[in-house]
């Protein structure tokens, strides 16, 4: 049995899911769809990045991944497969292969060659190279090699004496706010040392790292080092994000005494 996962920035009921899925089933053998996530915001790439990052690693070798986001390409843009750790990554070059992978030694991109225009690539044209990789087809008779791709830099938190400033990069089902401050940066810069977290603005601040949520009473607000080591300012028993009105543009202040 092999699996093809899907990534999208669909809306669940888009009848998009519905054939892409139908295509894949009718012509690769054996496949198991695996639906990784069809509420990435409209073109947000960074967002896709960071949730089939934290998790294509669960999967077994030899899956295909098609990342369905910001899929319409330019004049400068190209159809990629990325071959990383013997698992495929079929997309748009627009930046997103950048963001998937912490280095550029390990990954193998290639162009998807005989192209027709599309307005539905990830129908006309992923799933078809989908099927060929699920196949063991040998990759370079419908692709050739590339040396370079569009490369985009991730939100990273910044440092400045005493002060850590991060962001908000994901909203997750819960309305936890997830930062891009991590365990190891929050203790190489505060060193032990007392700290006040600002959320937002001065009217939000924690001066507590929880090893829980129930550590706080219900209906406050809270920060926490969550299972990526990342810091996420959560609310035990509400919605953090939408009560402090917090988006992915939201910034996040941390002041070492």
């Amino acid at each position: 049995m092999s699996i093809v996962t899907l990534t999208t920035d669909w809306a669940k009921d888009d009848y998009y899911i519905g054939a892409v899925k139908g295509s894949l089933y009718s012509n690769c053998d054996d496949v198991t769809v695996v639906d990784i996530s069809h509420k990435v915001k409209p073109f947000n790439t960074f967002q896709a990045a960071f949730i089939l990052k934290h998790c294509f690693s669960y999967y077994p070798k030899g899956t295909v991944h098609i990342i369905g986001v910001n899929a319409d390409k330019t004049e400068k843009q190209n159809y990629v497969i990325a071959e990383f750790n013997k698992s495929f990554f079929i997309g748009t070059d627009n930046g997103i292969f950048s963001l998937l992978f912490k280095t550029k030694d390990d990954v193998n991109y290639y162009k998807i060659d005989k192209i027709k225009p599309s307005t539905f690539p990830v129908l006309d044209i992923f799933c078809r190279v989908a099927c060929k990789l699920v196949k063991g087809n040998r990759i370079n008779t419908f692709a050739s090699p590339i040396k370079s791709i569009e490369r985009k830099v991730p939100l990273r938190a910044t440092i400045e004496d005493n002060v850590i400033t991060g962001g908000i990069v994901y909203i997750d089902s819960y309305q936890n706010a997830i930062t891009n401050v991590s365990k190891d940066i929050f203790a190489r810069v505060g060193l032990g040392k007392p700290f006040k977290i600002y959320v937002q603005s001065n009217h939000h601040v924690i001066s507590k790292i929880n090893t829980s949520y129930q550590e706080t009473s219900v209906g406050e607000l809270l920060a926490i080092f969550n299972s990526l080591g990342l810091l996420e300012i959560a609310i035990n028993g509400g919605n953090a994000a939408e009560l402090l009105n917090l988006d992915t543009s939201s910034s996040v202040r941390i002041r070492f005494s």
